[in-house]
């Protein structure tokens, strides 16, 4: 969907948020390179040293930037829509930020900003979507997470069993629900993997997780067999009836969401259905090494998280985990080398499609290889952030949510200090 303003697609309403992640608004296109600025191997200066580590002055730097971020994100957030409860563009989000924040610092105060801020979302929710990202499933699994760390545990255990009574919608046959990060199964799996990563494997039972994975195989299945696809791509799964492949909407979110040690795929289930699927997924791959946003789609314009190798990387390092296979890491190693030359971009400094999503491509793989390159290009993404404002970037439907906005480069650059400890929010574990 809409690589150009002229192909775009005319949704309803409720979905005019992804609409926003897929629009180019620019002729030509949506990336300026970053490749040739800096080679990894150069005059490093304040950037990581010989040993890989962030100086002393980058980290004082950054925290600096931090401060001052965040005091432009609050006062902005005066004018911002008081009926936005999602994680994507709303409350949730900057209450998930302010969690990043606690506990990279520690601070008390920010655990309580977090607190007021999903106070804030609980009071609105809607019951229309089931999803960490956009739906009731983000506040109520971030509020239990919240609650617990304040030893709230009544207003833990209460909003825990709300978001376990989202289940049912999410399994039922009439919900017609799809199976993507952003409105569908996989976003409600990763609710439930969230909670029992920050509060406690036991907090979720393995039971319902089981149940939620066992939709997500069953759907992709049987679109797969509809679509005459069973044999090259097992597992299927569709958004508005196209067959997108980024992170957000596509095939690579979904399969990363099934991947995660925690949703405890059988053995046969990943060997037999999924690892072909993601290789399927794997010979899409334009020559340059991106990703096309779809599988009808010729174009390689679009370099984001939610479209494009900075969403695919992720899958591939997965894939390389689980199945301990080379040509997976070799592949994002490729996807890592297109996002540095070609991912910073001219929609902002934001995560769903923006710089700072971009750069979390390189600190996933820093952690995985500890090469220090990887560190170092994070680094330098994260040199155009502290710029915040100066580069003519488009100004972002909500300039200062998680997704779109500041609180998505505030959340980057804290995660720069400390490299190794860095989550990509609302989709790493």
């Amino acid at each position: 969907m809409g690589d150009h303003v002229s192909k775009r697609l005319k949704l309803s309403a409720e979905t005019d948020m992804e609409e926003r992640c897929f629009q180019n608004p620019y002729p030509d296109w949506d990336q300026r390179a970053a490749g040739p600025a800096a080679d990894p191997e150069a005059e490093p200066g304040e950037l990581p040293d010989a040993e890989g580590q962030v100086s002393a002055a980058f980290q004082r730097k950054v925290q600096s930037k931090v401060k001052d971020l965040l005091q432009q994100m609050e006062e902005g957030l005066k004018t911002a829509d008081p009926h936005d409860f999602s994680t994507y563009t709303g409350w949730t989000g900057i209450a998930l930020l302010y969690l990043q924040l606690h506990r990279v610092t520690h601070e008390a105060s920010h655990l309580q900003r977090a607190l007021d801020y999903v106070k804030r979302a609980m009071r609105i929710l809607n019951g229309r979507r089931v999803t960490f990202l956009c739906g009731d499933a983000g506040p109520l699994a971030v509020g239990a997470v919240v609650h617990h760390r304040l030893n709230n545990t009544a207003d833990s255990k209460e909003c825990l069993s709300r978001l376990l009574q989202l289940q049912r919608s999410v399994l039922s046959p009439d919900a017609e629900l799809p199976d993507e990060l952003l409105y569908g199964r996989a976003g409600y799996l990763y609710a439930l993997l969230y909670v029992n990563k920050e509060i406690g494997a036991d907090a979720v039972d393995q039971s319902t997780i089981t149940e939620v994975v066992t939709a997500i195989v069953e759907s992709g299945k049987n679109l797969s067999a509809e679509q005459k696809k069973a044999e090259r791509c097992p597992l299927l799964y569709e958004w508005h009836n196209k067959q997108y492949i980024g992170a957000a909407h596509g095939l690579a979110g979904v399969y990363y969401m099934l991947m995660q040690p925690a949703a405890q795929l059988p053995a046969d289930v990943l060997s037999e259905l999924l690892r072909p699927s993601i290789d399927y997924v794997r010979h899409k791959r334009f020559r340059s090494g991106n990703f096309p946003s779809s599988l009808s789609n010729e174009s390689d314009r679009l370099v984001h998280w939610c479209h494009g190798a900075p969403g695919v990387i992720h899958m591939l390092i997965m894939a390389y985990k689980v199945f301990k296979e080379d040509k997976y890491l070799k592949e994002a190693a490729d996807c890592a080398e297109v996002i540095w030359q070609r991912g910073l971009l001219r929609k902002g400094y934001g995560i769903c499609h923006g710089t700072a999503g971009n750069a979390y491509a390189f600190l996933s793989l820093y952690k995985l290889t500890q090469e220090k390159k990887h560190l170092y290009r994070a680094c330098k993404f994260a040199e155009w952030c502290l710029d915040y404002g100066t580069h003519g970037c488009r100004i972002p439907d909500r300039p200062y949510s998680l997704f779109e906005g500041m609180a998505g480069a505030i959340h980057f650059l804290s995660d720069v200090v400390k490299p190794e400890a860095s989550c990509f929010p609302a989709f790493e574990l």
